[in-house]
């Protein structure tokens, strides 16, 4: 006598039924939501203390609104405050980071693409460098750049922010993985075949495939070059080539030094919140280009 085939309702070797949903971890629930609240309190902390006058910043509960809202206020006094300079930091801030981006992401899709599917004299060699010079701190080049830029006299001018930040090895290194997935040898291969050269192949056909690599390169190069304080600090000595994070900071320094009446920490508080909108403003268009293909890089064609 055979046996009878297993039904649906009869348990599996993991103690299962098969097609039962397995229940979400408890610890795991807890672990993910811990990491929310990290990510999203001080976001919270910064949108709730933009509404406060300088006076409740420092009487009322850090976490929740004060009886008086001061956000228009506030953001009267940013825009106006020395002249409207923010508006000049800001204006800085989004040629510097969207200028550098571009490039960036630009120099390391094509490097990328080099290092991944062309073979040439050094190119292991080169990509090892490229490799070993991503645990090299940007704090530890800050002096050297210096140095190089004042002997060609481009410091204090908006040069000595964009081109260090056009180097991206982290974005060649990510590039490269990326094509050597997402580019199939076949496809080059017919269009050598067709008598096209090796720049149009990568203009024309290549930068289609690699166009999601591309935008998180973008998407990674320009919250740096955004955040970026060290570089623009020993850099710019021009208050009027300032970008939001050096402007802040200065802001945040003549607060501290006793000009409190100015109501500067509202201010510096109330201008971080505006100088992150532009980003999640970006990120939101940006994401559908970048979720749409990220995983093409893991897929083999």
């Amino acid at each position: 006598m055979t046996a009878p085939a297993p039904t649906s309702s009869t348990p599996t070797s993991s103690g299962r039924r098969p097609g039962a949903r397995a229940r979400p971890s408890m610890l795991l629930t807890v672990v993910m939501l811990a990491v929310v609240a990290y990510f999203l309190l001080p976001l919270w902390w910064l949108s709730v203390a933009s509404t406060k006058s300088n006076a409740d910043l420092f009487s009322s509960f850090g976490l929740w609104f004060a009886d008086s809202f001061s956000l228009l206020g506030n953001l009267g006094d940013v825009f106006t405050f020395q002249n409207g300079i923010f508006l000049a930091w800001a204006r800085n801030t989004v040629v510097y980071a969207g200028v550098s981006a571009l490039g960036a992401a630009v120099l390391a899709t094509a490097a990328g693409y080099a290092f991944a599917t062309l073979r040439f004299k050094g190119s292991t060699a080169l990509f090892a460098i490229i490799l070993g010079s991503i645990m090299v701190p940007l704090t530890a080049l800050a002096i050297p750049t210096y140095l190089l830029f004042a002997k060609v006299g481009l410091t204090d001018t908006p040069w000595a922010v964009i081109l260090p930040s056009l180097v991206s090895p982290f974005g060649v290194y990510l590039m490269r993985v990326y094509a050597d997935g997402a580019v199939p040898p076949s496809l080059q291969e017919a269009a050598r075949v067709d008598g096209a050269g090796e720049l149009r192949i990568f203009v024309t056909i290549v930068s289609r495939l690699l166009a999601p690599g591309f935008v998180t390169v973008l998407l990674f190069a320009l919250v740096s070059t955004w955040n970026n304080y060290f570089l623009p600090l020993i850099m710019l000595n021009s208050p009027e080539w300032y970008p939001l994070t050096v402007g802040l900071a200065q802001w945040q320094s003549t607060s501290q030094a006793g000009s409190g009446s100015q109501a500067l920490f509202s201010m510096v508080i109330t201008g971080s919140l505006v100088s992150i909108v532009p980003l999640v403003i970006a990120f939101l268009f940006l994401q559908r280009y970048w979720q749409s293909g990220l995983g093409t890089g893991g897929v083999k064609q």
